[in-house]
């Protein structure tokens, strides 16, 4: 079974189609990186997956309806870990991530030694050991991000969606951050991730998704999809592009189209 399906689903937004019947499936236990220039709808896809957006079709998530889920519900299946933002409160990091508990909670119950446990294995995971009491302000831009996954782990979603997470990250953290996604992925995790960096993301997906102007124009794994070709129809760059191996592709970029 799929972790999501899409047929023939379309997201119009002001009167405008964003997303045009699009036909793809992606496989739990994965990595798959959404690909695709500005405005092609990578993020469009992201909140209508997420319940966010209203769309035509049949999109599916866990073999259920997207539009069936009611928000709760959503919460405990799916995560989304956001883009490092400033915050008018500085929160201490528990604090943070104990809202990830938030969708196990009725409306009058309070927080318990359960929920701290969770937070205390999160927190673990994405080695943040003894940051409990540290402001979130504090933290650098990678700490912050490891923070934000740390919300959807305590949240115990079986899905993670990544809007350009590493958009503001320099290198180093960029490939932290990363490797602490891959390795949820590695313990059973799915994770649909649109990206900038093609190279990131082709070292790091299982799986990628090529979008064109609201269309899927290429599916499959890195090695398959990323070619001349392909850089030069949907981002308008040549380029030549090397497999290093089975699992890496590395990508010299000449010139725009």
């Amino acid at each position: 079974m799929p972790v999501l399906s899409a047929n023939n689903v379309s997201v119009s937004l002001s009167g405008k189609r964003i997303l045009k019947d699009l036909n793809f499936e992606i496989s739990g236990g994965s990595w798959t990186g959404i690909l695709g220039p500005n405005g092609s709808g990578k993020t469009t896809l992201l909140r209508a997956v997420s319940g966010l957006l209203e769309y035509e079709g049949d999109l599916r998530l866990l073999d259920q309806a997207v539009s069936s889920w009611s928000s709760r519900e959503m919460a405990r299946h799916l995560a989304f870990v956001r883009q490092t933002h400033s915050m008018s409160f500085d929160f201490k990091v528990s604090e943070l991530v104990l809202l990830g508990r938030s969708p196990h909670k009725s409306v009058l119950s309070s927080y318990n030694d359960q929920d701290d446990a969770h937070v205390k294995a999160a927190l673990e995971s994405v080695d943040l050991n003894g940051f409990t009491d540290r402001l979130f302000h504090s933290l650098s831009g990678g700490e912050q991000q490891r923070v934000f996954l740390a919300q959807a782990l305590a949240q115990e979603a079986d899905v993670l969606i990544l809007d350009e997470p590493t958009t503001y990250l320099d290198v180093h953290h960029q490939y932290e951050f990363m490797q602490h996604v891959r390795g949820l992925v590695d313990m059973g995790k799915s994770v649909i991730g649109a990206f900038h960096d093609l190279e990131l993301a082709a070292r790091f997906s299982d799986e990628l998704l090529i979008l064109k102007e609201g269309r899927v124009a290429a599916s499959g794994t890195p090695v398959d999809v990323l070619n001349e070709d392909l850089l030069a129809e949907v981002f308008r760059m040549r380029a030549s592009v090397e497999s290093a191996n089975s699992d890496a592709v590395r990508i010299a970029y000449n010139q725009p189209l």
